[in-house]
């Protein structure tokens, strides 16, 4: 069927998070802190989530099948920073990020939302294609110089 939804967040999607937040490939894309998390910092991290009032967060549904978080977190006035992670590798490489995205920017320009940002590791070829495939543009390397787990991003842009 493969038909992708996007879903509010609601708390019992925690376990979603238990579980990708100690993946290590999830986490050599992302963050690449490999540093052990706690259930209490992903507790915290998670209900800030669920109770903001200015962020958006979804799950990524695959025929009813939760797979994946993605968000619209606010910065300024109508700019929002998004991060998508689809948490199975087995539904990498599928299209499935595209087409969540493809939903993200359609609720983006409902919220009237005029510009959406997010950073990604240089190395992240699979994850630069795919939004370059939806509309988003590179700006240029943003450097980390106190993180020592990701030195540096690549920033890219979508004019909504």
């Amino acid at each position: 069927m493969d038909k992708i939804a996007l879903r509010k967040i609601i708390p019992s999607d925690i376990k979603y998070f238990q579980k990708w937040w100690r993946d290590k490939n999830l986490i050599a894309l992302t963050s690449g802190n490999f540093k052990s998390v706690t259930d209490a910092e992903i507790e915290k991290y998670f209900s800030g989530m669920v109770s903001s009032k200015t962020d958006h967060h979804f799950m990524i549904d695959l025929d009813q099948k939760t797979i994946g978080h993605i968000s619209l977190n606010k910065r300024k006035d109508k700019t929002y920073e998004t991060q998508i992670v689809i948490g199975y590798k087995k539904y990498w490489g599928k299209g499935y990020g595209v087409k969540a995205i493809k939903l993200l920017l359609t609720k983006a320009k409902r919220l009237a939302i005029t510009k959406i940002y997010l950073e990604v590791r240089p190395e992240n070829i699979r994850a630069i294609k795919t939004y370059e495939k939806v509309g988003f543009r590179a700006k240029g390397i943003k450097k980390h110089l106190k993180n020592p787990y990701q030195p540096e991003t690549l920033k890219m842009v979508y004019q909504v």
